[in-house]
């Protein structure tokens, strides 16, 4: 018997072999060095009983249905011709480095190989291969396989378009609970992470577990309590995403990590993780610019005219980037026709995009540009020279108009590599908002390794040109397209209320850097309500800040405001993209806070967000997050000018700024004034 083990941050991963497969005797809290790992692997064997077969078949890192397992097995596997194979694996060797851990077992004939790489981040990421001397059809192959803890329950996450990262909060039960992406990309429905928070687990304090599977295609996920109490999580890329026979298979990587400091943990580790291993930065040293995104300026009415002044307004406010959005191109007027077409259209600018260019160039900013790459309308020259590259039947059902490429085809992605290159070859564009807004017709795991092949290659061609991974909002969001983009696009919502809660639940895996949030216009146009430019603004200033509205429509009040938060997010963005996100646990429902901490601990600010009204009359003390309890905090409440008449007692923070402990803040908190639904309270700590 032998025994393995691979350490990270807060967690350590335990396992064992005993000839066959190895398997995982512990996932959890970091143990002590000396721990022994034989006696950790003995502790681990369970008891038999009447009703079972007379030896357990052990959930390895890949189950096996060879093994008589009672559970969901790991791999599915077929011949060439479709017969089912079932093989049974025996342990052939292990290589083991500082980081890293790989270990190999053997069938007739196959080979599955698991592959584990601790980070400095405190995240495991977790990768099965299975090479065949013959081609074989794949089913279904999990990353490794691991056990998920015996207390509390799965949360893992669903959203729609303009409402993403919903959590869901599911007691463990006998069977299975499965999520399973069938739509080609990461999805609004239900993006491909998980977390097993332990029992009691809060915010801030406890015990839990995390997965996410770093794929930007169809995927699924199992979590299951076998009969016998054990419960076993897998991931990996749908079922039958594989849709040709080969000799070599591999699964996404599976990202994973232990917290016991309760959800904070989990969300802290995964910012830091995205941040600081998972994306290439163009330019590292480049504070993030401030955004200005025309789309809901004016939609596909591209004139110089009214680009030009709603630049002049957007450089005047604080914006340091410009981006035109979908309609240059082709004959674009609406969403039905010339995707494909990547030329400009020279109706709408006759001599070319230069003139806007120079003119943004001039204001201070830089050029960025939209782009739907994977995507074809049925009336597009494209489609009309080259019909056969279209993914999926002949027949089906379009959405938004349009049809979906397909890369898995060396010819398309060689195309669509040339004509986006011309276009930021043309022109000086640093930036690249990548959209992606219909749903794909078939599931195929080649699709998403072309899109991984087709954005490598711009970046190594372009390697100075930013990418923001938009489908229609949040559809694509996970750390495998992050490996080659810069910026999400969160939510096509720039309703502040709604913006306040998904921002707040995806702060569990994203960092501020990489999330993209617009102050929208007055009257939101995905949700009809009409809210504060300091709500609006001080909303988008909890992530990457940019503007997205016809900034002609300003009151000068409302200029005012958005740019004296403007001013304060550049003067505060150096700490705050380096810092971390923690959520707070407001004992009122009706107030979703965070605090932003820097990394250094020295400073702060919290963001406390008054969505309805509250029930009790005055606000509950909130109790803040990570602060150092022997430390002095000096502070301050931003926005003291945004306290409604309503609010006429002698609270503190409105008058003056207070000195406490970081203990004090912890465990009392700190009482904020009256605020009105749609209202938020900015306040910055910093220690003495």
């Amino acid at each position: 018997m032998k025994h393995y083990r691979l350490d990270a941050g807060a967690q350590t991963i335990a396992l064992t072999t005993d000839g066959g497969m190895p398997a995982v005797t512990y996932w959890g809290p970091r143990l002590p060095e000396t721990e022994d790992l034989a006696q950790l692997a003995l502790a681990a064997t369970n008891d038999l009983t009447g009703g079972m077969l007379d030896a357990l078949s052990p959930v390895t890192l890949t189950p096996e249905s060879g093994r008589a397992f009672a559970g969901q097995p790991g791999l599915v596997l077929q011949t060439a011709d479709g017969t089912p194979l079932h093989p049974v694996f025996t342990h052939h060797s292990a290589e083991s480095g500082a980081d890293t851990l790989t270990l190999t077992s053997r069938a007739e004939g196959l080979t599955l190989t698991h592959h584990l790489r601790a980070h400095p981040t405190g995240t495991i990421t977790l990768q099965t291969t299975l090479d065949s001397t013959t081609p074989v059809r794949v089913q279904w192959l999990a990353a490794p396989t691991l056990p998920a803890p015996q207390d509390g329950d799965i949360i893992d996450i669903h959203g729609k378009w303009t409402r993403e990262f919903h959590l869901n909060r599911t007691p463990w039960q006998p069977g299975i609970r499965m999520r399973e992406s069938r739509t080609g990309r990461s999805g609004h429905e239900h993006p491909p992470y998980v977390i097993l928070a332990g029992k009691g687990c809060t915010n801030t304090a406890g015990t839990a577990h995390a997965l996410h599977l770093s794929w930007s295609g169809g995927h699924r996920m199992i979590a299951e309590e076998l009969p016998d109490g054990r419960r076993q999580i897998q991931f990996g890329a749908a079922t039958g995403a594989e849709t040709e026979p080969a000799t070599r298979f591999a699964t996404p990587e599976l990202v994973a990590l232990v917290s016991t400091s309760g959800l904070n943990g989990i969300a802290t580790t995964f910012q830091a993780d995205i941040r600081d291993r998972v994306v290439t930065w163009p330019q590292p040293n480049r504070p993030r610019p401030v955004h200005y995104n025309c789309w809901e300026a004016v939609y596909f009415n591209h004139n110089l005219a009214d680009l030009t002044a709603i630049a002049d307004r957007a450089a005047a406010i604080g914006a340091e980037r410009f981006v035109l959005d979908d309609g240059w191109f082709g004959r674009r007027d609406d969403d039905t026709t010339s995707l494909g077409d990547w030329t400009v259209d020279r109706r709408k600018w006759p001599h070319g995009l230069t003139p806007l260019i120079a003119h943004i160039h001039k204001r201070g900013m830089t050029f960025g540009l939209w782009f739907e790459p994977e995507m074809v309308n049925p009336d597009s020259d494209l489609m009309r020279a080259h019909p056969d590259w279209m993914l999926g039947p002949k027949d089906q059902t379009t959405g938004r108009h349009q049809m979906v490429l397909n890369l898995a085809l060396p010819q398309v992605r060689d195309h669509l590599f040339t004509a986006i290159s011309a276009i930021l070859t043309e022109y000086p564009i640093d930036y690249i908002k990548w959209d992606h807004n219909r749903l794909l017709p078939v599931v195929d795991a080649a699709q998403t390794r072309g899109i991984y092949d087709l954005l490598s290659r711009l970046r190594t061609a372009h390697p100075q040109v930013e990418i923001e991974s938009c489908a229609s909002g949040g559809g694509r969001i996970d750390a495998g397209i992050l490996q080659h983009t810069q910026r999400v696009w969160l939510s096509d919502s720039n309703d502040a209320l709604e913006r306040l809660r998904i921002q707040h639940d995806a702060a569990l895996f994203l960092p501020l850097a990489v999330t993209g949030s617009h102050v929208g216009p007055r009257h939101c146009h995905t949700s009809g309500r009409v809210l504060s430019m300091s709500l609006r603004a001080w909303v988008a200033a909890q992530r990457h800040l940019g503007f997205e509205m016809d900034l002609r429509e300003l009151t000068p009040d409302e200029e005012k405001t958005l740019t004296e938060v403007t001013t304060w997010w550049k003067a505060n963005r150096a700490w705050t993209c380096a810092g971390t996100i923690h959520r707070l646990d407001s004992d009122d429902p009706a107030v979703t806070a965070e605090l932003q901490l820097s990394a250094d601990n020295r400073r702060f600010v919290l963001f406390a967000g008054q969505e309805s009204t509250s029930t009790q009359i005055l606000p509950r003390p909130l109790r803040l997050a990570a602060l150092d309890p022997a430390a002095t905090y000096r502070v301050h409440l931003v926005n003291k000018s945004d306290a409604p008449r309503q609010s006429r007692g002698p609270n503190a923070l409105k008058s003056q700024d207070l000195t406490l402990t970081g203990q004090a803040l912890m465990s009392r908190g700190i009482l904020l004034p009256v605020a009105w639904p749609g209202s938020i309270w900015v306040v910055e700590g910093v220690q003495l």
